[in-house]
């Protein structure tokens, strides 16, 4: 026998019906969707191998805006902060549209000093960074070291919420300041750098990593976050985030603002671990019962970067010294 039903209540049936097809297709979205957020950590640094540190604000600030990618947030170390230029930089940052937060006063490890004098230099770094514009309550911890006891990382987490201060943590780890040290030495020594290969070693290890992250989230967490990139502000950055931003778009990925990724249901969790060197996701990780061996991976590891270098041949000992800028 067929049913049938009012011509209304079928209308508000279908109303519904889409709604939560709506619904769930959005749910579901967000549960697959990519997405990241750049951040630089130790802003101002000072001469690199290439650039001044002007001249690589300069470069970073065009280069994040011809890839439309902004805005990107860049943690402060104020110990320099006014020598030089270094507050017009961190004001042009702001000025460009970018987030301006706290990465401390001297960048020390938490695990080197006493609470005391660390959570010291967050109030200072905090009183030199007030006036500039497009400020955020992010503090992060310098070499993402929150400390080797409960008792020192709760009182610098006790003193965070106090201050409201937020941890500004990251998702995705790697040691593209390896292959600055790598490539300041090869300039040092005057070696051939080929920039072309270094531009797409850069890339390879980015990308890797972010691929490495995002998969270990999904095991673990079931979804992929609203990802946190961890970068510095030096050369690799000034001369190949454009092209960093292209390969990941490429790979799907879309590129939002850290304001957008902070709101994600991950900054919620708060890990027990003391295992937070290699960020959020990899702590919660542990915290899952993945072992510490699996979070080896090519952008945390030196060797494995020393040898992919050689593979390339970025730096050779031969012939004048090459730094030309690719772009």
């Amino acid at each position: 026998m067929k049913l049938y039903l009012p011509f209304k209540k079928m209308r508000i049936l279908t109303f519904f019906t889409l709604l939560f097809i709506g619904f769930s297709y959005s749910s579901a979205n967000a549960e697959t969707s990519k997405r990241i957020a750049l951040s630089f950590d130790d802003a101002p640094r000072g001469t690199g191998p290439m650039f001044s540190g002007n001249e690589r604000s300069e470069a970073l600030i065009a280069a994040l805006a011809k890839v439309n990618a902004g805005p990107v947030a860049f943690f402060v170390t104020t110990k320099n902060l006014d020598l030089n230029d270094n507050r017009v930089r961190i004001g042009s940052y702001a000025k460009a549209g970018h987030l301006i937060a706290n990465h401390s006063h001297n960048h020390p490890w938490l695990h080197k000093i006493d609470a005391k004098t660390y959570i010291e230099g967050i109030d200072t770094a905090e009183s030199l960074l007030e006036g500039f514009d497009n400020r955020r309550p992010w503090f992060r911890f310098p070499y993402l070291d929150e400390g080797r006891t409960l008792e020192k990382r709760d009182k610098v987490r006790q003193a965070l919420t106090k201050r409201g201060l937020k941890n500004g943590y990251v998702t995705v780890d790697n040691f593209d300041w390896y292959l600055e040290q790598k490539w300041l030495e090869a300039a040092q020594s005057q070696q051939n750098v080929d920039l072309d290969a270094l531009r797409l070693v850069y890339i390879d290890v980015l990308v890797g990593a972010v691929d490495f992250f995002d998969s270990l989230a999904r095991e673990t967490l079931d979804r992929s976050p609203a990802h946190v990139l961890l970068l510095h502000e030096n050369d690799l950055a000034a001369l190949f985030i454009d092209d960093l931003v292209v390969e990941l778009r490429k790979q799907g990925w879309e590129i939002i603002s850290p304001d957008e990724a902070y709101q994600d249901p991950i900054a919620s969790k708060t890990p027990q671990t003391l295992m937070a060197g290699e960020g959020l996701v990899a702590a919660l990780a542990v915290e899952k019962g993945i072992e510490a061996g699996r979070l080896s991976h090519l952008a945390v590891e030196e060797t494995q970067i020393d040898q992919l270098l050689a593979d390339r041949l970025v730096f050779r000992t031969s012939g004048a010294l090459e730094l030309s800028n690719p772009h």
